[in-house]
Protein backbone atom coordinates (compact mmCIF):
# COMPACT_ATOMS: atom_id res chain seq x y z
CA UNK A 1 0.00 0.00 0.00
CA UNK A 2 1.09 3.46 -0.83
CA UNK A 3 -0.40 6.95 -1.23
CA UNK A 4 0.57 9.36 -4.21
CA UNK A 5 0.06 12.60 -5.25
CA UNK A 6 -1.24 13.99 -8.63
CA UNK A 7 -2.36 17.33 -10.32
CA UNK A 8 -1.61 20.54 -8.91
CA UNK A 9 -1.17 24.00 -10.31
CA UNK A 10 1.77 25.89 -8.89
CA UNK A 11 5.27 24.27 -9.07
CA UNK A 12 7.34 23.77 -6.05
CA UNK A 13 6.17 21.77 -2.64
CA UNK A 14 5.84 18.36 -4.01
CA UNK A 15 4.63 14.99 -1.76
CA UNK A 16 1.97 15.38 1.31
CA UNK A 17 1.13 18.81 1.48
CA UNK A 18 1.29 20.43 -1.60
CA UNK A 19 -1.24 22.59 -2.85
CA UNK A 20 -4.08 21.38 -5.52
CA UNK A 21 -2.55 18.10 -5.48
CA UNK A 22 -5.11 15.25 -5.33
CA UNK A 23 -4.09 12.46 -3.29
CA UNK A 24 -4.22 9.34 -4.52
CA UNK A 25 -4.17 5.42 -2.28
CA UNK A 26 -3.39 2.58 -4.02
CA UNK A 27 -3.03 -1.22 -3.07
CA UNK A 28 -1.03 -3.65 -5.30
CA UNK A 29 -1.27 -7.36 -4.47
CA UNK A 30 1.89 -8.87 -5.06
CA UNK A 31 1.91 -10.47 -8.23
CA UNK A 32 -1.50 -9.24 -8.99
CA UNK A 33 -3.33 -6.44 -9.89
CA UNK A 34 -3.21 -2.96 -8.69
CA UNK A 35 -6.18 -0.96 -7.06
CA UNK A 36 -6.67 2.76 -6.99
CA UNK A 37 -8.92 5.03 -5.06
CA UNK A 38 -9.09 9.25 -4.96
CA UNK A 39 -9.34 10.41 -1.53
CA UNK A 40 -9.98 13.37 0.02
CA UNK A 41 -6.99 13.64 2.15
CA UNK A 42 -4.46 10.61 3.18
CA UNK A 43 -5.49 10.49 6.84
CA UNK A 44 -5.96 7.30 8.81
CA UNK A 45 -9.77 7.93 9.18
CA UNK A 46 -9.53 8.28 6.01
CA UNK A 47 -7.87 5.21 4.45
CA UNK A 48 -8.83 2.66 6.83
CA UNK A 49 -12.32 2.37 5.69
CA UNK A 50 -10.80 1.17 2.33
CA UNK A 51 -7.98 -1.21 3.88
CA UNK A 52 -10.46 -3.11 5.53
CA UNK A 53 -12.87 -2.83 2.33
CA UNK A 54 -10.28 -4.53 0.12
CA UNK A 55 -8.33 -6.39 2.07
CA UNK A 56 -9.15 -9.86 3.94
CA UNK A 57 -7.90 -10.13 7.85
CA UNK A 58 -5.04 -11.70 8.78
CA UNK A 59 -2.83 -10.99 5.37
CA UNK A 60 0.31 -9.48 5.20
CA UNK A 61 0.43 -5.49 4.50
CA UNK A 62 3.78 -4.08 3.46
CA UNK A 63 3.60 0.04 3.82
CA UNK A 64 6.04 2.73 4.05
CA UNK A 65 6.85 4.97 7.53
CA UNK A 66 3.82 7.05 6.85
CA UNK A 67 2.04 7.63 10.15
CA UNK A 68 -1.40 6.98 8.63
CA UNK A 69 -0.56 3.40 8.47
CA UNK A 70 -0.21 3.51 12.68
CA UNK A 71 -3.57 2.15 12.71
CA UNK A 72 -2.65 -1.23 10.93
CA UNK A 73 -0.37 -1.86 13.91
CA UNK A 74 -3.59 -2.63 16.17
CA UNK A 75 -5.78 -3.56 13.20
CA UNK A 76 -6.26 -7.40 11.72
CA UNK A 77 -3.71 -7.50 9.00
CA UNK A 78 0.06 -8.21 9.67
CA UNK A 79 1.77 -4.93 9.02
CA UNK A 80 5.25 -5.08 7.68
CA UNK A 81 6.96 -1.32 7.68
CA UNK A 82 9.71 -0.28 5.07
CA UNK A 83 11.56 2.38 6.01
CA UNK A 84 12.76 4.18 3.14
CA UNK A 85 14.87 6.60 4.81
CA UNK A 86 17.26 3.29 5.84
CA UNK A 87 16.52 0.79 3.03
CA UNK A 88 13.45 0.16 -0.03
CA UNK A 89 13.90 -3.80 0.59
CA UNK A 90 14.51 -6.09 2.90
CA UNK A 91 14.67 -9.53 1.35
CA UNK A 92 10.89 -10.11 0.08
CA UNK A 93 9.41 -7.03 1.99
CA UNK A 94 9.10 -4.11 -0.16
CA UNK A 95 6.59 -1.88 -1.48
CA UNK A 96 8.84 -1.42 -4.77
CA UNK A 97 5.21 -2.71 -7.11
CA UNK A 98 2.97 0.01 -6.30
CA UNK A 99 5.87 2.34 -6.44
CA UNK A 100 6.20 1.26 -10.16
CA UNK A 101 2.56 1.76 -10.41
CA UNK A 102 2.91 5.66 -9.66
CA UNK A 103 5.78 6.05 -11.97
CA UNK A 104 3.97 4.26 -14.55
CA UNK A 105 0.88 6.24 -14.11
CA UNK A 106 2.85 9.80 -13.71
CA UNK A 107 4.94 9.21 -16.76
CA UNK A 108 1.89 8.18 -18.87
CA UNK A 109 -0.40 11.19 -17.58
CA UNK A 110 2.22 13.74 -18.10
CA UNK A 111 2.18 13.73 -22.08
CA UNK A 112 -0.99 15.30 -21.50
CA UNK A 113 0.26 18.51 -19.94
CA UNK A 114 -2.59 18.96 -17.34
CA UNK A 115 -6.07 17.13 -16.73
CA UNK A 116 -9.00 18.75 -15.40
CA UNK A 117 -9.86 17.52 -12.00
CA UNK A 118 -13.33 16.19 -13.01
CA UNK A 119 -11.45 13.78 -15.95
CA UNK A 120 -8.75 12.16 -13.77
CA UNK A 121 -10.81 9.45 -12.61
CA UNK A 122 -11.24 7.99 -16.07
CA UNK A 123 -7.33 8.40 -16.86
CA UNK A 124 -6.27 7.18 -13.34
CA UNK A 125 -8.40 4.22 -14.26
CA UNK A 126 -7.04 3.53 -17.75
CA UNK A 127 -3.65 3.83 -15.82
CA UNK A 128 -5.05 0.75 -13.46
CA UNK A 129 -6.31 -1.07 -16.78
CA UNK A 130 -3.04 -0.83 -18.70
CA UNK A 131 -0.84 -1.91 -15.55
CA UNK A 132 -3.37 -4.80 -14.67
CA UNK A 133 -3.77 -5.76 -18.43
CA UNK A 134 -0.23 -6.87 -19.54
CA UNK A 135 1.53 -6.09 -22.69
CA UNK A 136 0.98 -3.62 -25.53
CA UNK A 137 -0.19 -6.33 -27.71
CA UNK A 138 -2.57 -7.95 -25.13
CA UNK A 139 -3.54 -4.37 -24.23
CA UNK A 140 -4.08 -3.89 -28.42
CA UNK A 141 -6.47 -7.05 -28.57
CA UNK A 142 -8.57 -5.68 -25.88
CA UNK A 143 -9.03 -2.39 -27.46
CA UNK A 144 -9.84 -4.32 -31.00
CA UNK A 145 -12.36 -6.72 -29.07
CA UNK A 146 -14.03 -3.39 -27.61
CA UNK A 147 -14.36 -1.76 -30.88
CA UNK A 148 -15.79 -4.39 -32.71
CA UNK A 149 -18.50 -5.35 -29.79
CA UNK A 150 -19.57 -1.73 -30.38
CA UNK A 151 -20.01 -1.74 -33.64
CA UNK A 152 -22.03 -4.85 -33.43
CA UNK A 153 -24.36 -3.68 -30.63
CA UNK A 154 -23.17 -5.96 -28.00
Amino acid sequence: MDESYYGGVRKGKRGRGAAGKVPVFGLLKRSGRVYTVMTPNARKTTLMPIMERMIQPDRIVYTDSFSSYDALDVSSFHHIRINHSKQFADKHNHINGIENFWNQAKRHLRRFNGIPRQCFYLFRKECEWRFNEGSHTELLNQLKLLVKNCKNGS
